[in-house]
């Protein structure tokens, strides 16, 4: 089976709007911020942009993230990179003869936002908006004359914000495998 050993993935020139319906605090968050967790988490792009993988064979290769199209097949021979014609594999993707390097030039990304993924970005942005401190802060405390407020979080809070805001439950269908 090939295998990919390198993923170069551009920067999107944009990412689709935040779905309606979000309180003011979840709305005042950056969506790119919000966006970039979701697409590091599953294996789909709602946003094109290009992309560069490098695969060693022999054996099948579909690309890893979707929709993808392919520009260009190039292999490394040794000095520099040739274009390659290679044959479709029967469960999808390439069947690459020789172990390689090839370089696999195209696009991934596009489409409409499905509901589900809406619904999973607006709960991962109210779940971001509702836990409020300091960035790196576990405990943070408050005294006013003899009234004194301490506030802790688990420092791994916005590390497991996916599976906390219920978020990665809608993503499933999306996940990488």
């Amino acid at each position: 089976m090939a295998e990919t050993i390198e993923q170069a993935e551009a920067i999107p020139e944009g990412y689709p709007q935040a779905p309606a319906g979000l309180s003011t605090a979840a709305a005042a968050l950056d969506p790119s911020m919000i966006w970039q967790r979701i697409e590091a988490y599953v294996a789909h792009r709602w946003s094109a942009r290009d992309v560069v993988w490098i695969i060693e064979g022999p054996g099948g290769w579909k690309p890893p993230l979707t929709p993808a199209t392919i520009a260009s097949v190039e292999i490394w021979n040794g000095e520099t990179w040739e274009t390659v014609m290679l044959s479709p594999s029967p469960l999808g993707g390439y069947c690459l003869p020789g172990c390689g390097p090839y370089r696999f030039t195209g696009t991934a990304g596009g489409g409409d936002v499905p509901a589900a993924v809406s619904e999973a970005f607006r709960r991962l942005a109210e779940y971001m908006a509702s836990k409020p401190g300091k960035a790196g802060a576990t405990t943070e405390g408050i005294t006013a004359g003899s009234i004194s407020l301490t506030h802790r979080r688990s420092a791994s809070w916005l590390a497991e914000a996916i599976q906390n805001s219920g978020a990665g439950d809608l993503l499933r269908t999306y996940r990488r495998v």
